[in-house]
């Protein structure tokens, strides 16, 4: 299944409200969750974390991961916090009108 634009921004925001995590981590976490109906490969997540953070919603940094290899793991900034409820209503609002619109089409 393919992501909106915009899309794959919120849920990486989502992911990391619960703490850091690195790239690869946080698509193995959206595939979990999605049961595997959502995959996001390298050349789509990497940019939109380069993205997240030029914008200052997202903060880097090198740290040894659980194999013992440095890697660069991402956090959400306090502006990246309040971004997360933001696009969390833009979402449920944008999901409500395009459901009355099948409904009523």
């Amino acid at each position: 299944m393919d992501l909106m634009q915009g899309t794959l921004d919120m849920l990486i925001l989502r992911i990391l409200v619960s703490g850091k995590r690195h790239g690869f981590d946080i698509s193995k976490r959206i595939q979990l969750l999605s049961e595997s109906s959502l995959q996001v490969g390298p050349g789509s997540m990497y940019p939109a974390l380069h993205r997240l953070e030029r914008r200052g919603l997202l903060k880097a940094s090198k740290e040894t991961g659980a194999s013992g290899k440095m890697a660069k793991f991402y956090e959400l900034t306090s502006m990246g916090r309040e971004q997360v409820e933001t696009e969390r209503l833009q979402w449920q609002e944008f999901v409500s009108t395009i459901n009355q619109i099948l409904d009523q089409a």
